[in-house]
């Protein structure tokens, strides 16, 4: 138990809570009936975490090789059990945000410590073994996200999907506190860079919040041109103190590297082309297609389950490939998924799906484990852990963007297909893309029912084709971004990585540590 005591007491916080990121998709129509949450609310509810997750990432890493990794983690894991309990006792949506937020925190602090508690514990083959175990318990709790959220939410209530945290992470800090040793940067001069990560912080919720009010006050409204300016302010004020800092939080000169922009731009498109438009689905499963909680989670298993065994087996097979093909054809492939998403009418059936799922499930299993690597292979060793850190950050940016972005296309899309069918064309698109059709069809009278039932679902299945014909627009364009910016030689063998939108990137057995600071056991 001591020897692998550590890597169960690591696995439990990364199960958690990358669970997190997927468990709440199937619980957002129960969400929406129990606090009357709208689209907003929705979309806040599952880009607030991903947004804490992006920007304080690289931020928190840092601060933990000064303060302490196992200190880091452990504080990081009882802020995100508190926040959860929180979350679950919520009494609104506003409470519901903002606790959210707060279980953000807490998981940046846990995931930024991971893989180095584990490579200060472990070396050589258990290392290797460590690192595989990892990434197989963190692709588990992508595919398994839509069905624990769809049988908590179905068997007791959406709230327990924030409940089950709490046991778990109490086993988590005891064991941390038993069996993991401390671990820290040595040497003195590293500071943390909070300038940095304040002004990174600004710019994405402001650039997220632009977006997702954009829907319903204008994109040409004075608000949303004010917010998308101070987006653009912050992002400068960034950039300038970046430049200026001794000890920045991401070494700005690493965008001269095409290879590494290119890899960047891979990490972003791939959770919003493959993950950003997926709670819509589940909306339209259950609230269109009245599946249950369950049924609409193993629906979306298809996606999760390609992804994990791809990414097995690409580890095994694919050790060869250079990552810029790995990369790039599999970015085209999750591009050519949505697409096969995008086939929707008012008489299409939760199958009309499935053939989609699997494509970019593969595309997913196929960029998983290479992103990482190629991050790594584009910068010199000693940046290693910014660029690792800087793959996970793009990859929590792009879902929280894509989910924003994808949200406001499938609702103005009802809109405008809405328009002549019911008196309020945009209320009854916001209120359906919320969740809401039920309440739509209660407020009609009884003889035009019928029809406006037929409408509703045009409705939605046009702003779900839409939205992930976007989807797969972004795919094939950042794949090919990729095949031709991309100049990495032949990849090294990976560590199977998850198949979620919240998923660690896949580490290099070999490389981890280069990707992580000299430690010293405790």
């Amino acid at each position: 138990m001591r020897k692998w005591g550590p890597l169960v007491a690591v696995c439990l916080g990364t199960f958690m809570l990358l669970l997190d990121v997927t468990i709440v998709i199937v619980a957002l129509p129960d969400i929406t009936s129990s606090l009357g949450a709208s689209l907003s609310d929705l979309q806040w509810v599952i880009d607030v975490y991903a947004l804490a997750l992006a920007a304080l990432l690289i931020g928190a890493g840092s601060a933990a090789d000064v303060v302490g990794r196992r200190k880091m983690y452990v504080a990081g894991t009882v802020v995100f059990a508190a926040a959860s309990l929180a979350c679950g006792l919520a009494p609104n949506t506003t409470v519901l945000v903002a606790m959210r937020a707060v279980q953000g925190i807490g998981a940046a602090a846990m995931f930024a410590t991971t893989l180095s508690l584990l490579a200060a514990v472990y070396q050589g083959r258990d290392r290797s073994v460590a690192l595989g175990v990892w990434g197989a318990v963190s692709g588990g709790a992508a595919a398994l996200g839509p069905i624990a959220g769809g049988l908590l939410t179905q068997g007791f209530d959406w709230r327990w999907i924030f409940f089950v945290n709490l046991p778990v992470s109490l086993v988590a800090v005891w064991l941390t506190l038993k069996v993991v040793p401390e671990s820290r940067r040595e040497g003195a001069g590293h500071r943390i860079d909070w300038a940095g990560t304040a002004t990174f912080t600004l710019f994405a919720g402001l650039a997220t919040y632009a977006v997702i009010r954009a829907d319903a006050v204008g994109w040409g409204s004075g608000r949303t041109i004010a917010t998308l300016v101070a987006a653009v302010a912050a992002l400068g004020l960034f950039i300038a103190v970046e430049r200026r800092s001794a000890h920045p939080l991401l070494d700005l000169s690493l965008f001269r590297n095409a290879s590494f922009v290119g890899v960047m731009a891979g990490a972003l498109a791939l959770n919003a082309a493959a993950f950003g438009f997926l709670p819509y689905t589940s909306l339209w499963l259950q609230t269109l297609l009245g599946l249950s909680p369950v049924l609409g989670g193993l629906v979306l298993v298809p996606l999760a389950a390609a992804g994990f065994v791809t990414a097995a087996l690409g580890g095994k097979f694919l050790h060869g490939a250079p990552y810029r093909l790995v990369i790039g054809i599999g970015l085209v492939l999750i591009g050519l998924g949505a697409f096969g998403q995008s086939l929707l009418d008012a008489g299409s059936g939760w199958a009309s799906l499935t053939a989609g799922l699997l494509v970019a499930g593969v595309g997913v299993g196929l960029v998983n484990p290479a992103v990482a690597g190629a991050a790594l292979a584009s910068v010199p060793p000693h940046r290693a852990g910014m660029a690792s850190g800087a793959v996970n950050t793009f990859r929590q940016l792009g879902y929280a963007l894509g989910v924003a972005v994808f949200g406001t296309i499938v609702a103005s899309r009802m809109e405008t297909s809405l328009r002549g069918a019911v008196p309020d064309a945009h209320g009854t698109a916001r209120a359906l893309a919320g969740g809401g059709a039920q309440g739509v069809l209660g407020r009609t009278p009884a003889g035009q029912r019928a029809a406006v039932d037929h409408a509703l679902h045009s409705a939605f299945a046009s702003g779900l084709s839409t939205a992930a014909m976007v989807a797969g627009v972004i795919g094939v364009l950042a794949g090919i971004a990729v095949l031709l910016l991309v100049k990495t030689p032949a990849a090294r063998p990976v560590v199977p990585a998850p198949a979620g939108p919240g998923a660690a990137s896949g580490t290099e057995s070999g490389s981890v540590p280069a990707a992580v600071p000299a430690v010293e056991r405790r």
